[in-house]
């Protein structure tokens, strides 16, 4: 059995190749540098096939990425006061361990090529491995078109501990306030992943703060919209299978509000 070190040099090598102008790349010296240089290279890589050596290869470091990072369980988040299908956890929302995590894409729906992004498509699309970006080029080719806002599309998880990612494209704000289709087409988002799940008689489904970020949605109308939307969807489909919902934050102020709005204090 090879070192991780060696592993991340074969796969570096593998990636480096593939496009000329990176002959001048050197494979740096740490296994952190070295991880940071697959991201970048997974990041950036078109979509297309990779070699069954080479996934192999890369299913094994990220599942060690995954061991070490932790993964979190359904057990370990405590049931809203409000609902208690409903639940709140604060954290990177590529260690849930759900049926189903939702991601915030654009209509391309390849992922973010900026290579180490922060956004939450480039996390999870960075944990799940070359082979999310592969299928969703394929759906998106089978399409023939960009996906609309607020619709959604269901992919395997991959390297994921979710089974499966939900993507699905926020509403962009354009002015200082959200327009009344601004805020439709937020809970179309969470109507639309829900039918999905339900479609898929999935159990558990983990919502990321979509439209928050750089589609620049005020953060407490989102999360109204989003418990509102979700409770009224659940109420509306009794049989649906659905029977946790994790509302998954970041940053503190989304934890603020969604602690308030589901009666955590």
């Amino acid at each position: 059995m090879i070192s991780e070190n060696e592993r991340l040099d074969i796969l570096l090598r593998s990636l480096l190749s593939e496009r000329p102008e990176y002959s001048r790349i050197k494979i740096p010296a740490t296994i952190k540098e070295k991880r940071d240089l697959l991201r970048a290279l997974m990041n950036v890589r078109t979509p297309a096939p990779v070699a069954d050596d080479i996934m192999k290869l890369q299913d094994e470091e990220l599942a060690l990425q995954r061991e070490e990072k932790g993964v979190v369980t359904l057990d370990s988040i405590p049931a809203s006061p409000l609902d208690p299908r409903l639940r709140l956890w604060q954290g990177d929302i590529t260690r849930l361990q759900v049926d189903a995590i939702v991601n915030a894409a654009n209509s391309q729906m390849l992922g973010c090529f900026v290579p180490l992004h922060k956004c939450i498509d480039n996390a999870i699309h960075s944990a799940a491995g070359m082979e999310l970006r592969h299928e969703c080029d394929r759906i998106m080719h089978e399409q023939g078109h960009d996906e609309p806002t607020g619709k959604a599309k269901i992919t395997p998880g991959y390297n994921l501990p979710a089974k499966w990612v939900i993507h699905t494209v926020g509403p962009i704000v354009y002015g200082p306030y959200p327009t009344e289709e601004d805020c439709r087409l937020l809970a179309d988002c969470y109507r639309n992943c829900l039918a999905l799940a339900d479609e898929h008689g999935l159990s558990s489904i983990a919502f990321c703060c979509i439209s928050t970020g750089e589609f620049r949605f005020p953060q407490a109308k989102a999360a109204e919209i989003a418990v509102d939307t979700v409770r009224k969807y659940l109420g509306d489909h009794p049989d649906c299978p659905v029977s946790a919902v994790v509302f998954n934050v970041f940053k503190d102020e989304d934890y603020s509000l969604y602690k308030k709005l589901l009666h955590y204090e």
